[in-house]
């Protein structure tokens, strides 16, 4: 069986996402359990302003995502047809909205009641949900190998970085 090999440009934008996405959701649980609660806290004595963490990484998230999405929807359209990978941009999409929708201002005022809180809370878990979705269907469909191939650095001809404007504008070709 051929070892699994994903796109170079997928893996370079993939993995930022990820890891802020990672650092987003947890420094959301924090915050969420300092400031929220109703369903549950975490025995944490919080060190620092968790909003403005989460703010920051938010951010963050933004900017790579910037990056990211264009990409999926485009030259990785074909891997969004697969549901444990629409899935995850969806809920992405919809907390970053509602991230930008929000005020730091009324968490830290106790208004926890507003629609773009609720929805932001809504993508927090859907993302969570998603991507842990996500991750079983990687391993469900190609178990290690598949996931370890979003890690491999060897690149195959025709997937230098020389090649991603090719791949791009054959890309854009096909969605015409």
């Amino acid at each position: 069986m051929p070892r699994p090999y994903q796109p170079s440009l997928l893996r370079l934008l993939h993995a930022p996402t990820a890891l802020v996405v990672a650092g987003c959701w947890l420094s959301g649980l924090v915050v969420y359990s300092v400031y929220d609660g109703r369903w549950g806290r975490l025995p944490l004595v919080p060190a620092t302003d968790w909003i403005d963490v989460h703010g920051s990484l938010g951010v963050l998230l933004v900017l790579v995502f910037c990056g990211f999405a264009p990409y999926a929807l485009t030259v990785g359209r074909v891997r969004l047809l697969r549901l444990a990978n629409a899935l995850p941009l969806a809920a992405l999409t919809l907390s970053i909205g509602t991230g930008l929708l929000m005020s730091e201002h009324s968490v830290r005022a106790g208004e926890l009641d507003t629609l773009v809180y609720r929805l932001h809370l809504a993508g927090w878990l859907g993302t969570g949900l998603a991507v842990a979705f996500h991750l079983g269907a990687v391993f469900a469909r190609g178990g290690w190998p598949l996931a370890r191939s979003m890690f491999s650095l060897p690149l195959q001809r025709g997937d230098r970085p020389a090649d991603w404007p090719d791949q791009l504008r054959r890309a854009l070709r096909r969605s015409q």
